[in-house]
């Protein structure tokens, strides 16, 4: 570009999976070794800022030796006095309103930052458990990334961009972390993601949207259309796809004529899977955006381990049933193997940290033949490839044996239904509270199973507490309503249970309800600094929490349980208190134990119920350095006014200098609107 004073250079990566394979004794530093790589690329091309498309780790909870490579080379290459040269124009409050210190590293006072790093989060490394905290909160409480596009709402996603200017060219960079496809789909389709645009000079900010989502079509909502983005967009960093497309066109993006946008999709820096798309060489992006126009750059990486691939069919050279065949097919393989390694040889970088190493996989087909053992075949390449253990995949061609066995009843009897072994969490679940002596009685099978899903698999800690207060809730109300006799309490819980089990979809429901309960307790106590409580706990202020009746001072008496010792209901205790009155037998009743004879008391907690108000929370402050714009083009019937029916032309090629090839400029295709 001629004039760096009003040029952004943005260094692109995505995708990097620190720690990957960490305890691998030939694999488990390459992901350090290629991020290294990526921070010195932008030191050495002076850049503004780097900008990651999520996944910078693996795991979604990095071991230590992880965590201090990364602080370590962060604050190696990112760390400086080299001024920056760009202005944060937004309110960092609100841009950064989910943690802990809503500001720009660069701009703070303690902080010494050279190259600034902006990131979203992908779904190795997304938000959890208590706090909803995920790595990259780390990193920005210690200074090192600015951490941004985290959606804080499951219901409408309202994304709020990050303004930037350098000279006369503006940027507008949204961001939006990694949520599950089909929920964000679902979301598109309802028009529920909603993107705010400046209000001054809108068509003179160039706007750019990273996200982390699939972008090839696994199903028919397990990914997100281009289609769904917004049409203002100019440039969309789209993370997540390890295929690295930098250099698939001339101008190492796509455009999409329907949006009239372009799509960046930068790959990973790290082979996490032997597949083809991992084939393609790593690569990293340089932008350079100056006013409405930008260009973009592929650089290599010459420090990835190498991974070549093949596909072999053995019955092409080895003839099935001719003596020794299972050694010629075992000797063809290691030639192979041998052909790949002189390959690598060859295509290797040059570089020192670039491993001798390669990855390889050789697909073969043995159909017509007996498989050898791909272990023994490691062995003889042990000091030579990374993966020696699973350098060969077998597999076999289909074949229909339909018509085979369509007449042959003896051969069909004999064919024995194997039963896979694949039992979840929630069908262990499911099976043990349907088990004799241990049916729910109030509690639906269903929801249980799937709350505990959700505390193994989301460490969703409020889960199972959730769902009983707000069945417990909903039963309190259906006796409250019918007045039910003391006598018939059980009767009528259980025939209320399996009226409910009849209806469709309501047992979904009241899962669903009190996921939501659970996550916004979850994101309450986040803001307050609180962490998850008990199941009975006074101090919940969520909406509608129920708690268990406390037991008077007077009737506290020492249960023979354990935890009875009184104030939250005698939690323990098996059976009447020692020195208790009318009120403790009452209270004892509600404990998890189970009592020496018929809980009378039960009324007492089916009708206890206390109300509690929600808490008042304040939003963001509205002082905002550049207002947002938020409302919505519309019709005269209302509807929100479609992007296709603004036209749009193709742009002119830019004149940057005469020393810039215009094959390598763009200009963003957009008309004023």
């Amino acid at each position: 570009m001629a004039n760096d004073s009003k040029t952004f250079k943005i260094l692109i990566a995505s995708d990097i999976h620190l720690g990957y394979m960490e305890s691998d004794p030939i694999r488990g530093n390459d992901s350090v070794v290629s991020f290294e790589e990526i921070l010195s690329i932008a030191r050495a091309r002076e850049v503004d800022f780097i900008l990651h498309g999520g996944d910078l780790f693996h795991e979604n909870k990095p071991s230590r030796v992880t965590l201090h490579h990364c602080f370590a080379l962060l604050r190696k290459y990112c760390m400086g006095d080299k001024p920056v040269h760009f202005e944060y124009l937004s309110d960092q409050s609100a841009d950064f309103k989910h943690c802990k210190f809503p500001s720009v590293n660069y701009e703070d006072p303690n902080l010494n930052v050279s190259i600034p790093m902006f990131s979203i989060h992908g779904n190795h490394d997304d938000p959890t458990g208590p706090g909803n905290l995920c790595s990259l909160d780390l990193l920005h409480t210690n200074g090192l990334v600015n951490y941004f596009g985290k959606a804080t709402s499951l219901d409408k996603i309202q994304i709020s961009p990050i303004l930037l200017q350098k000279g006369d060219t503006k940027i507008a960079l949204y961001g939006l972390g990694s949520i599950r496809d089909e929920r964000l789909h679902r979301m598109f389709l309802k028009k529920d993601v909603k993107m705010l645009r400046p209000k001054e000079d809108q068509e003179n900010w160039f706007n750019i949207f990273v996200l982390h989502q699939n972008r090839a079509k696994h199903s028919a909502t397990s990914h997100i259309p281009e289609q769904f983005l917004e049409d203002f967009l100019d440039l969309v960093i789209w993370g997540h796809e390890h295929e690295c497309r930098l250099n698939v066109s001339a101008e190492k993006v796509e455009w999409n004529p329907i949006q009239q946008l372009y799509v960046c999709q930068p790959g990973s820096s790290i082979a996490t899977s032997l597949s083809e798309g991992e084939m393609v060489p790593k690569h990293v992006g340089l932008l350079e955006v100056n006013g409405k126009e930008f260009r973009m750059q592929s650089i290599p990486l010459k420090s990835v381990r190498q991974l070549f691939m093949e596909d072999v069919v053995l019955s092409k050279y080895v003839k099935p049933g001719e003596p020794n065949a299972q050694k010629k097919c075992e000797a063809f393989c290691v030639e192979k193997v041998e052909a790949l390694l002189a390959r690598a040889e060859e295509e290797h970088t040059g570089s020192s940290k670039q491993p001798r190493q390669p990855l390889i996989r050789l697909r073969v087909d043995y159909t017509s033949f007996e498989p050898f053992s791909s272990q023994r075949f490691g062995q003889n390449f042990v000091e030579r490839v990374a993966n020696p253990k699973t350098m060969i995949q077998f597999h076999r061609q289909k074949m229909d044996r339909g018509s085979d066995f369509k007449h042959d009843a003896k051969t069909l009897a004999q064919i024995k239904n194997i039963a896979v072994d694949s039992a979840r969490v929630e069908d262990m679940v499911a099976k043990l509270v349907t088990s004799e002596g241990c049916q729910l009685k109030l509690l639906s099978e269903k929801g249980m199973s799937e709350a505990v899903k959700e505390y193994v698999d989301k460490e969703e800690k409020e889960a199972i507490t959730e769902l009983v207060k707000y069945q417990l809730k909903k039963t309190q109300v259906h006796l409250q309503s019918r007045n039910t006799n003391e006598d018939q309490i059980d009767d009528e819980v259980v025939r209320f249970k399996e009226a409910r089990k009849q209806k469709a979809g309501e047992e979904d429901e009241e899962v669903k309800a009190a996921m939501k309960e659970a996550q916004i307790k979850r994101m309450s106590q986040s803001q307050n600094g609180g962490v998850g409580g008990g199941l009975f706990d006074d101090e919940d202020d969520s909406d509608d929490s129920m708690t268990a009746p406390k037991t008077p001072k007077s009737a506290q008496g020492r249960g023979r349980g354990r935890g009875s010792r009184g104030g939250r209901g005698s939690r323990g205790g098996r059976g009447r208190g020692r020195g208790g009155n009318e009120d403790a037998e009452k209270s004892a009743s509600s404990s998890r134990g189970r009592g020496t004879g018929r809980n009378k008391g039960t009324v007492a907690d089916f009708l206890g119920t206390r109300q509690r108000s929600s808490t008042n929370r304040t939003g963001v402050s509205e002082e905002d350095s550049i207002v947002l714009d938020d409302s919505e083009d519309e019709d005269v019937s209302g509807s929100r006014t479609s992007g296709h029916q603004r036209s749009k032309a193709r742009p002119r090629r830019p004149n940057f200098s005469d020393d810039d090839s215009p094959e390598e400029t763009i200009k963003s295709r957009k008309r004023r609107r």
